[in-house]
């Protein structure tokens, strides 16, 4: 046992953010509060909280995380819950490192001994993708996702959808399995049309096919496609899920270890899906620390199906050299094989953070604005 001494975050390129805690033995533990576009208020929720839990026992992980939830008040939401999970996957990973243990071990030990994974292929606005993804197959992924369209109007020609069922096309083409990310850019008269169009090329899932704050348009959708439905990037804990699985509108969930309570909520929200025959799929075009952080739940979660990878994602890429193989001491834990990467190993999350690394690029790291689409008459879309 050991009190918390110190709570410290750092901004990093391309646009995440790291927290790292130390015990009052030098015992330590890192995490990732990243919510992408919105750092600064992530920074001012982690101030407040580091007020509140130095010199809690490092330890009773449960009770700082249901203090930090249910003491608030104002409860949930990205920004709160993305504050949370860096604490809540720092003192996982603190946890388990002063056990000499892998995490997956503590949390009941592994079920699989690799992970399936994918990556990412185009990008905001995707044209060129056969080259791309021939490039993943080259780096051993076996499946990809990318950004169904551009920016589509609330009701636009059908003839907007014809590239994104031939950019299907031409991936399934390569003997690769393909995943369409709609990113809620979709309105309902658009979605119904492009998921129609899919069927045929079967995609192995749609991702947010509509905003998730239109429950009843996603169940309304899930009666006329035959193709998994994915989501879950935008739901911050287990109650937002909850209402998807009692309508069992979703195939996939897919929640965000940085955004939806970090360890402790995730695996609540993937032993909910079981109990729905509802897959996990997390989210994770983020860093490493998320990743790895994945990677551990991964290895011991009967429903787990597929993880996302960001390597190579245009995110990082509109940065420059910052990618996953940044802030580890050891770049080949990210090494793809067939498909595949082998299950985390090492003690904590399984990666050894390069502190120095991260220290130096803070000194100077800007935070990331988000993006947007306006359409040709000027009105805003959704991006």
């Amino acid at each position: 046992m050991g009190k918390i001494a110190t709570i410290e975050y750092f901004r990093v390129l391309p646009r995440w953010l790291f927290v790292k805690i130390t015990d009052e033995h030098g015992n330590c533990g890192w995490g990732e509060a990243t919510l992408e576009g919105h750092t600064q208020a992530v920074e001012g929720c982690l101030d407040a909280l580091i007020a509140r839990f130095v010199g809690y026992e490092a330890d009773n992980i449960e009770l700082l995380w249901q203090t930090a939830h249910r003491h608030s008040f104002y409860r949930g939401g990205p920004v709160l819950m993305s504050a949370l999970s860096g604490l809540d996957i720092a003192l996982w990973d603190l946890l388990s490192r002063r056990l000499h243990l892998p995490l997956h071990v503590i949390l009941g030990g592994a079920m699989r001994h690799k992970i399936k994974v994918y990556s990412w292929i185009g990008g905001d606005r995707p044209d060129d993708v056969e080259a791309a993804a021939r490039e993943r197959y080259a780096q051993g992924f076996r499946a990809v996702k990318m950004n169904a369209t551009s920016d589509v109007d609330w009701l636009d020609s059908p003839s907007a959808l014809e590239t994104s069922v031939e950019r299907c096309r031409t991936v399934r083409a390569l003997g690769m399995d393909v995943g369409l990310d709609f990113h809620g850019r979709l309105h309902k008269p658009m979605a119904k049309q492009l998921a129609k169009a899919l069927e045929p090329h079967h995609p192995l899932f749609i991702e947010e096919p509509l905003l998730s704050e239109h429950s009843e348009g996603i169940k309304q959708l899930s009666g006329l496609t035959t193709i998994p439905i994915a989501l879950g990037e935008r739901l911050y804990s287990r109650w937002d899920v909850k209402r998807f699985l009692q309508d069992t509108s979703v195939d996939i969930l897919q929640p965000d270890i940085s955004h939806c309570g970090g360890i402790s909520e995730i695996r609540r929200i993937a032993s909910m899906a079981e109990a729905y025959d509802v897959a996990i799929a997390p989210h994770c075009p983020l860093g490493p620390i998320a990743l790895a952080a994945c990677m551990q739940v991964a290895m011991c979660t009967p429903n787990f199906v597929i993880q996302e990878m960001g390597l190579g994602i245009h995110y990082n890429t509109e940065a420059g050299e910052y990618d996953i193989q940044n802030y580890v001491k050891d770049r080949t834990v990210w090494n793809v094989r067939e498909g595949y990467v082998e299950g985390l190993k090492g003690v904590g999350l399984g990666i050894e953070v390069d502190e120095e690394e991260v220290r130096t690029v803070a000194r100077t790291a800007r935070v990331w604005a988000p993006k947007g689409f306006l359409g040709e008459d000027g009105a805003v879309r959704e991006w």
